[in-house]
This record gives C-alpha cells, structure tokens and sequence, in this order.
C-alpha cells in the first residue's frame, strides 16, 4: 500500500455522473439543464482532479 493512499483526508476526487437518459426535457432551460450542470461539475472536477495529482504524482491508478 502507498502512503498516500492511508491518508483518508485526501481521497482521489470522484467525477459526476452524466444525465441519465430522459433527464433533459430539450427546451434550451439554459442554467437549469441537466447538462449545463453536469459540465460545470464535470469541469470543477478535472480542475480538483489536476490538483489531487499534482499531490499525488506517484499514484498508478489513473492514466
């Protein structure tokens, strides 16, 4: 096990789950689309996942 992956208070970020199916009605709602969301969160999460391996250079379980 790798030192860093016994720190609890510094898990690796885990990325949003996209819409389901049926979830966006289609009608271009502008900030309230399922979409619009899911790619600000899906945006603050690769920000937060650059930062997570930038402290975690060594760990081999993400490409």
């Amino acid at each position: 096990m790798r030192p860093h992956d016994e720190d609890p208070f510094d898990p690796a970020p885990e990325a949003p789950e996209p819409p389901h199916d049926g979830e966006c009605c289609e009608s271009n709602c502008g900030e309230q689309c399922v979409w619009t969301r899911y790619n600000a969160a899906r945006a603050e999460f690769e920000r937060q996942f650059a930062a997570w391996r930038a402290r975690h250079p060594a760990d081999g379980r993400f490409p």
